[in-house]
């Protein structure tokens, strides 16, 4: 079996600030499509954005992580329930969810043996959803840097599971009946500071790190000085993917 990657844990608080928030339209979709709002499984919750969001409509969620330093940093509500365990091997019982929800953390699983337990713990007619995010698109001197450093500097520090992440989810294995899903966008207003904190954030980053003492952010930080003020915000636009089918 594939063993899960944990490899956020180091940054989990850098994760939790710095990471974009996703937009209304996804969970408007996603409530207009589920039929049943009893319970959900927020899987790979990291910080526990969608499991807030989830929330608002699930008499019950349940959100989970292999990271603990995650799950520390996690929103607290009532009616969410967080643990630390395996995506492809939980507690939970036969039939137990409506929906099942993956963010910007399908890629990391070992899909043969996670679809196995989403059709365990998933309830008839429920549905899956997973989704991520390319990389913003802003003033194109910015972008230009940016591709710069997540296509060249970074190149040989990503995991190889990263290649989903460019195609989009494209060729990601997703064995259900697909849901026709709409265009989506998150859009972002930061500052210099908050972006620097989103790089960090990467793991790619922290493999640079490990392997040779340095940040590389503080390169692409040095390049931004002089289009980029201290205190000046710029909008980003994060085009955002998502793949959604029905369990039976």
């Amino acid at each position: 079996m594939k063993e899960s990657k944990d490899l956020f844990s180091k940054q989990a608080g850098t994760y939790a600030q710095y990471r974009p928030v996703y937009p209304q339209a996804l969970y408007d979709f996603l409530f207009r499509t589920v039929k049943h709002f009893d319970a959900a499984w927020d899987c790979a919750t990291g910080n526990g954005q969608v499991a807030v969001r989830l929330a608002e409509r699930f008499t019950n969620v349940y959100a989970t992580d292999i990271s603990e330093k995650q799950i520390a940093h996690a929103v607290q509500k009532r009616n969410i329930h967080y643990s630390v365990q395996r995506a492809e091997h939980t507690s939970f019982a036969d039939d137990s969810f409506d929906l099942v929800t993956i963010g910007t953390a399908l890629h990391w699983f070992d899909f043969d043996n996670f679809y196995k337990e989403v059709r365990r713990v998933v309830k008839n007619g429920g549905y899956i959803a997973a989704w991520a995010y390319a990389p913003f698109r802003s003033e194109t001197v910015i972008d230009e840097l940016l591709d710069d450093f997540t296509y060249n500097v970074l190149k040989e520090y990503w995991d190889p599971e990263r290649k989903y992440v460019d195609e989009q989810y494209t060729n990601i294995p997703f064995p259900f009946d697909g849901v026709d899903v709409p265009k989506l966008e998150i859009t972002v207003n930061w500052t210099r500071e908050h972006f620097m904190g989103f790089l960090n954030s990467w793991s790619s980053v922290q493999h640079y790190i490990n392997r040779n003492g340095t940040n590389p952010v503080a390169l692409i930080d040095k390049k931004l000085e002089s289009i980029w003020p201290v205190q000046e915000v710029k909008t980003l636009r994060f085009p955002l993917f998502l793949r959604m089918g029905g369990v039976k």
